[in-house]
C-alpha cells in the first residue's frame, strides 16, 4: 500500500488530482484508514493511475476518461482512441487551414505596403 504522497509521486499525479479523481469515482484509494482518513492505493491503483496519465496526455476529458473506467473490461478502449486520434487529426487539419489563411493575411498586408 502507497501512501498519497507516495503514490503522488509514482503516477505524476498530484495530491490535489488525486483527490479530485476520488471525487470524480475515476480512481479511488484501496483503503482509507478509519482512524485518521489516511488514503492508500495499491498496484492495481497504480496501473490505473498510468493509464489515466496517459488518457489526460492524449487529450480526453474527465468525463470521457470516466467512460474508459467504467468499463472495468476496457473493451471499448480502442475504439474510443480511435474516436480520438480522428478528433486531434481534424483539429491538426483546422489548425493548418487557420495558419495559411495568417499566412495570406499576413501576405496581403505586405503586397498593400508595396503598392
Amino acid at each position: 500500500m502507497y501512501k498519497v504522497s507516495e503514490f503522488s509521486e509514482m503516477t505524476g499525479l498530484s495530491k490535489e488530482t488525486l483527490r479530485y479523481y476520488a471525487e470524480v469515482k475515476l480512481i479511488e484509494p484501496a483503503f482509507i484508514d478509519p482512524n485518521n482518513n489516511y488514503r492508500y492505493y495499491d498496484d492495481g491503483s497504480y496501473f490505473l493511475a498510468l493509464l489515466l496519465v496517459k488518457l489526460r496526455s492524449f487529450g480526453f476529458t474527465i468525463q470521457e476518461m470516466i467512460s474508459v473506467m467504467e468499463d472495468e473490461s476496457f473493451q471499448h478502449l480502442e475504439d474510443l482512441l480511435i474516436q480520438k486520434k480522428e478528433t486531434i487529426r481534424l483539429q491538426m487539419e483546422e489548425l493548418q487551414q487557420k495558419t495559411e489563411e495568417i499566412d495570406a493575411f499576413l501576405a496581403s498586408g505586405k503586397e498593400t505596403k508595396n503598392q
